[in-house]
């Protein structure tokens, strides 16, 4: 019984711990995509600057155990990364990578172009 609770619990720990690569791998991707004038008109830290804590935490993800001080440390600035400076720099600019967004046009046009209600 003690080793399929310890099996359950290693288990966890190992989901876990690819969680958090993901999230800090996720940041790192993206703040390598972003430009580096958005980071200075959103009035975050530079580029390089969350590129090597980023690169940082998800090393120290992969390499430290989940329980140590490092990888919560990782962690915290993945989710400062995700939470608070990728919005402020798809706000400043202007939107995302533009999956989903339109791109002018009017509210009633398909994807063919307007639609006219059968007219």
């Amino acid at each position: 019984m003690g080793t399929m609770l310890m099996l359950g619990f290693a288990g966890f720990m190992g989901i876990l711990k690819i969680v958090l690569m993901a999230l800090a791998a996720f940041g790192l991707v993206d703040a390598a995509f972003r430009r580096e004038d958005a980071f200075r008109a959103a009035d975050k830290q530079n580029k390089v600057f969350w590129l090597i804590v980023l690169g940082i935490a998800l090393v120290v993800s992969y390499l430290f155990s989940i329980l140590g001080i490092l990888p919560i440390a990782g962690l915290i600035a993945s989710i400062v990364y995700l939470v608070d400076v990728r919005p402020a720099l798809k706000q400043v600019s202007g939107g995302g990578n533009g999956w989903g967004r339109r791109r002018g046009g009017s509210s009633s046009d398909g994807p063919y172009g307007p639609y006219n209600g059968g007219r």
